[in-house]
């Protein structure tokens, strides 16, 4: 037995599927994935259904900071701990991929025209700058902008080379008002304003955006988590846990919102004919600016932007509980 108990012969690196009878369809894109991993545990659900899914081939998953003072971090440095997350759901996965994880920046931007150079912003520049493939390239961001934005704000020409997926922003007018006693500034974008303003002002840079009013939109009950996930076996179990723990926090344990789990559902899961995430409805707008206030300055003429206002949450959590389940037999076999 290695890490967590897994057998030698259960090992496996990121891409295979040892567990499946059948040989995956290749990749159709490439996928950054970038997480705060030791805040909000629902980016351990993300991450585990991202690595189950071979038709994205992933090219790093980068584990990005918390905001000063934000609850879900201790004392030290956040990204640090979110390397640390990832590693041990790697370990036990039995995924002998640890390579691909990479520690972002400690802290936010100081100011627009001063990037945080760091391991991930390099490998960013690095994967983005290729030219022996095709596939296109998604940048999945579950949290902060730094990373993304310090690799721009290194070399601008990676702009027109990838698509930003984010989970983030406030909501649009016209589209979606706020949640009762909203923050004023959406948690993610929170953790580096900033970043976030350099990005929307990049001009050669698309970006799908699923904002706060949608990612809130994806529920699941206590009770789905436990006989769907806690029982699927020792993985699902840990994820389980890990929600748990936060519920018992709060005053409305029977429920709570998975929101990086988008992330995989627009880029993976795609209609075979005319590819596109069609079961997941978005408009297509001029994208604004964003103020230091986190609010969106209207702008005429800029590049269309995407933005989400539903996700398709049957076949999202379908195929994850499918995929763990799958997953965890071939474990337990």
């Amino acid at each position: 037995m290695t890490d967590h108990g897994i057998a030698a012969e259960k090992r496996w690196r990121i891409g295979e599927v040892p567990w499946r009878d059948e040989e995956p369809f290749p990749p159709h894109a490439r996928v950054l994935v970038d997480n705060d991993f030791s805040g909000d545990p629902d980016d351990l659900f993300q991450i585990v259904h991202q690595v189950l899914t071979p038709t994205l081939e992933i090219r790093g998953v980068i584990c990005s900071h918390l905001r000063d003072g934000d609850p879900w971090a201790g004392d030290g440095d956040s990204a640090a701990d979110a390397v640390a997350v990832a590693r041990d759901v790697f370990a036990r996965m039995g995924l002998l991929s640890d390579e691909l994880i990479l520690k972002g920046a400690s802290a936010a931007l100081g100011s627009a025209d001063a990037p945080q150079d760091s391991e991930a912003a390099r490998a960013i520049i690095a994967e983005a700058m290729r030219d022996d493939t095709d596939l296109p390239l998604f940048y999945l961001a579950g949290g902060g902008l730094t990373d993304l934005a310090s690799a721009y704000l290194i070399e601008p020409r990676i702009a027109s080379r990838l698509t930003l997926v984010w989970i983030g922003g406030a909501e649009h007018d016209g589209l979606a008002v706020p949640p009762l006693n909203a923050m004023p500034i959406e948690y993610n974008l929170l953790i580096d304003i900033t970043a976030g303003q350099v990005l929307f002002d990049a001009h050669d840079l698309e970006i799908w955006q699923i904002p706060r009013d949608v990612y809130r939109q994806c529920l699941v009950s206590e009770a789905e988590l436990r006989r769907r996930v806690a029982a699927a076996g020792p993985l699902g179990r840990h994820l389980y846990v890990e929600i748990r723990q936060i519920m018992a926090l709060g005053r409305m344990p029977e429920s709570y919102a998975l929101g990086d789990s988008p992330l995989v559902l627009v880029t993976a899961l795609r209609s075979t004919f005319e590819p596109d995430s069609t079961s997941s409805p978005y408009v297509v707008k001029p994208t604004p600016q964003l103020t230091a206030e986190g609010a969106y300055r209207p702008m005429n003429g800029t590049r269309p932007m995407r933005v989400y206002t539903s996700v398709d949450q049957r076949l999202m959590f379908e195929d994850f509980y499918l995929k763990l389940e799958e997953f965890e037999a071939w474990q337990a076999s």
